[in-house]
């Protein structure tokens, strides 16, 4: 039994057991992985996990794992950590590193500045290709975070150009820098919002993209790794927003409780208050009610058909937003077309639920002398509540960030909830015109 529990383990094995295990099995896992492979296992996680494991080895392992990490991810380690544990973990960096990573807890969590790493491959605009390969590889020994690209750089450390690994090496030995490297760079300032430089990242498909200042001194680099975890990170908020709630700022399991309650509770004391109107529309309504009791029948059909085109309108651009295909210059453009839409999607509705109560009629004689006027009634209420959920689920995030906020917070739950209370107006609107002299 002692030797099977000291069979060493796959790290795919245990990156597929890992969200199952205990932290001290974690780290009882851990120990098994090879050491070949554990670097780069470790180094796979995320900082939430990579802090967790460095804080339940014993003090003397700690630093190992503290000083394989670049500067960046360094900072996110030290930040996922809980405070009591943050200046124990920076004390386990060298001197150099702790000054590193002390300048980029300077920056905002979701700013270039605070996503770049401050090391990155260097080169003089007068060195010739074979100097500057040597010099590249005695710097790869070092500390540096990619080396698909070297910067060209004077002595202000003024950012001048790039040049990559297959120019240098496909340059004549004795061609200088300046005369290979491409001069018009894509560059960020060091307080870029994160949303920002994803957007270069996508348009013109690099690995890296350069942190200036305002002299356009190179101060880092943003690599595509650290933009895919940030990319996962705002997908997580934007989606936790639209279902209705704050978004966490932990994994699941590493939220509490009371935590957890606070951020949901929140959004659903705003949404029961917003479904208390629909009980004073419904009440406001009640002599109609009593005398066409038929009427009740259709309620949820009518507010939660309103309800689901409002959520796909405002899930469809919130995430159109986000992406950068819509702009707030189009909600005309935008408007026009959710109009359209709305209008053939509630004629689509509507048609359906004539013919179903038609149908349910002529079968069961289910509603009566009128249900002709009855069905006409659904029908034309499903274009116009379709059409108003449709409209006003699209328009609200353009409303949200014209005022600055984001755009995720028109969640699904929140446009259901104002499109129930103004469809039932609709509603019953229309059956007072349609019904009058009949059943009202």
């Amino acid at each position: 039994m002692e030797t099977l529990e000291r069979e060493p383990i796959f790290p795919q094995d245990l990156r597929d057991a890992w969200p199952a295990l205990s932290r001290d099995e974690r780290v009882e896992s851990f120990k098994l992985v090879p050491h070949a492979t554990a670097d780069d296992f470790f180094l796979s996680l995320s900082a939430h996990a990579q802090a967790e494991l460095i804080l339940a080895m014993p003090p003397g392992e700690r630093r190992t794992w503290m000083r394989l990490l670049a500067p960046d991810d360094a900072v996110d380690v030290v930040q996922s950590a809980p405070p009591e544990h943050r200046e124990a973990l920076l004390g386990e960096l060298d001197d150099a590193t702790r000054t590193e990573v002390q300048v980029l807890q300077a920056y905002e969590e979701d700013e270039a500045g605070g996503l770049m790493n401050p090391r990155f491959v260097r080169v003089r605009p007068e060195m010739t290709s074979d100097e500057a390969i040597g010099y590249l590889r005695k710097q790869t020994r070092e500390q540096v975070e990619t080396v698909y690209y070297a910067y060209v750089l004077d002595a202000q450390q003024h950012l001048l150009g790039v040049v990559s690994l297959r120019q240098l090496i496909q340059a004549a030995p004795d061609e200088r820098v300046d005369e290979v490297m491409r001069r018009d760079v894509v560059t960020v300032s060091e307080n870029t919002n994160q949303e920002v430089v994803i957007r270069l990242f996508a348009e013109h498909g690099l690995m890296a993209i350069p942190v200036v200042d305002a002299e356009r001194r190179m101060k880092g680099i943003v690599t595509v790794d650290d933009i895919v975890q940030v990319v996962q990170e705002e997908a997580t908020e934007d989606i936790q927003k639209v279902g209705g709630m704050e978004a966490l700022d932990a994994p699941y399991f590493k939220v509490g409780l009371g935590a957890m309650l606070k951020k949901r509770a929140g959004w659903l004391l705003v949404l029961f208050l917003g479904e208390m109107l629909t009980a004073t529309a419904m009440g406001y309504f009640e002599a109609e009610i009593s005398r066409a009791v038929v009427l009740a029948l259709f309620v949820p059909l009518i507010i939660s058909s309103g309800g689901n085109s409002g959520s796909q309108a405002t899930t469809l651009i919130i995430r159109s937003l986000a992406l950068s295909e819509v702009r707030l210059r189009d909600w005309w453009r935008v408007m026009r077309r959710e109009v359209l839409a709305g209008l053939a999607l509630g004629a689509i509705l509507g048609t359906v639920g004539i013919v179903r109560i038609l149908l349910w009629q002529r079968l069961f004689h289910t509603y009566g002398e009128h249900a002709f006027l009855v069905a006409l009634t659904v029908g034309l209420s499903l274009v116009g509540v379709v059409t108003w959920g449709t409209l006003s689920g699209s328009m609200l995030p353009f409303v949200l960030r014209r005022l600055g906020f984001d755009p995720a917070s028109a969640s699904a739950p929140f446009v259901a909830t104002l499109v129930d209370v103004s469809g039932l107006v609709i509603y019953f609107t229309v059956a007072a015109v349609l019904l009058r002299g009949t059943l009202l």
